[in-house]
């Protein structure tokens, strides 16, 4: 069974950068489509970068574009999502989910929530 957890958040000023990683166990990672949703309070869970398993073909929210980079280390069986240039407005709790089936969700834009596994999320929050 698939797990993974996410690690890397914290509290960090506008224009900083951070690193999420998301460590996978139990399956091999290689042919997953992975993507990194991320929940302020309030708002719905919004897909902000996904890469797929079998082609890399990336997604990436207009928000986060040219900021935020995804992607993945199979041999580690980690994925990361790079984010610079951060603002207040990408504070959230951010999760990263992999399905080895991207039908359903990856190919909606934007990405829906998939229904495999999910990691227990990570808190970013960007103030000064």
């Amino acid at each position: 069974q698939l797990q993974l957890v996410e690690s890397g958040g914290g509290l960090v000023q506008p224009g900083g950068s951070l690193r999420l990683s998301c460590a996978a166990s139990g399956v091999t990672l290689d042919y997953y489509t992975i993507g990194w949703f991320r929940q302020a309070p309030g708002k719905e869970r919004e897909g902000v970068a996904c890469i797929s398993g079998s082609d890399g073909i990336t997604y990436y929210a207009d928000s986060v574009k040219g900021r935020f980079t995804i992607s993945r280390d199979n041999a580690q069986n980690v994925a990361y999502l790079q984010m610079n240039s951060l603002k207040p407005e990408d504070t959230a709790v951010y999760y990263c989910a992999a399905d080895d089936n991207p039908q359903g969700w990856f190919w909606n834009r934007p990405p829906t929530p998939p229904l495999g596994s999910w990691g227990q999320g990570t808190q970013v929050s960007v103030s000064s």
